[in-house]
């Protein structure tokens, strides 16, 4: 495994040890072309992705609940959206957002390139606010926008999933920032914000998963 100055950001250390950090990522099978080229070109301009570890456990959650539309709110350049779109398979539907035309236009290119085109409508703007506009429930909804905006995007999200539904997302343990008492980064208090609403919901179980930089896994009642 790389040293620890040499780790791609998806790569993130710091929740689980380093040896059991690496342990994990040295078991995942070898990426195609495009998933493999995607996390050279995060980890080259700093773009945030899911990783691999993590797209596993999402296209594992799709697969189990065998959903068949999902939403995701912020999509960067579409790794994890290429993972979500392979799980729903032939006929499923994964909505992509993200507020930059740049980062659209290359997933775009990568969607093509993955064949997975079709299952994929690429939407740019405010994540949530596109949501909001949705007439239809999903089988999945994955929250990986502007960590401020978490709270908001789950109030938004709830009236938006089906029952027995997941909401999803991504960093919810923020480095461990999440542990810091009074914390003053707006960041980590929108976080620690989303963390209690989801365990306190009457209307969600939530498991948050410590691998990477924490997974949050809430189905709705």
């Amino acid at each position: 495994m790389p040293k620890d100055s040499d780790k791609p950001r998806w790569m993130m250390h710091g929740i689980t040890s380093e040896p059991v950090e690496n342990y994990l990522y040295s078991l995942l099978p070898a990426r195609d072309e495009v998933l493999l080229e995607m996390e050279t070109a995060a980890a080259k301009r700093n773009i945030p992705i899911v990783g691999p570890a993590v797209a596993r456990i999402l296209h594992q959650l799709a697969l189990m609940t065998d959903a068949k539309n999902v939403f995701e709110m912020g999509s960067a350049i579409g790794y994890s959206t290429i993972w979500w779109a392979r799980a729903v398979g032939e006929g499923g539907r994964v909505i992509y957002t993200d507020g930059d035309r740049n980062n659209a236009d290359e997933a775009r290119g990568y969607f093509q390139r993955a064949g997975i085109a079709d299952r994929i409508s690429v939407n740019v703007g405010d994540a949530v606010e596109l949501l909001s506009e949705q007439k239809h429930q999903f089988d999945i909804i994955f929250c990986d926008v502007d960590k401020e905006d978490y709270p908001r995007a789950l109030r938004v999200a709830l009236p938006k999933l089906r029952k027995r539904g997941l909401f999803v997302a991504d960093n919810v343990l923020w480095s461990g920032k999440v542990t810091q008492e009074n914390a003053e980064e707006a960041t980590t208090k929108a976080i620690q914000e989303l963390n209690h609403l989801l365990y306190g919901s009457c209307e969600l179980f939530t498991t948050i998963l410590p691998i990477r930089d924490g997974l949050a896994v809430a189905i709705k009642a």
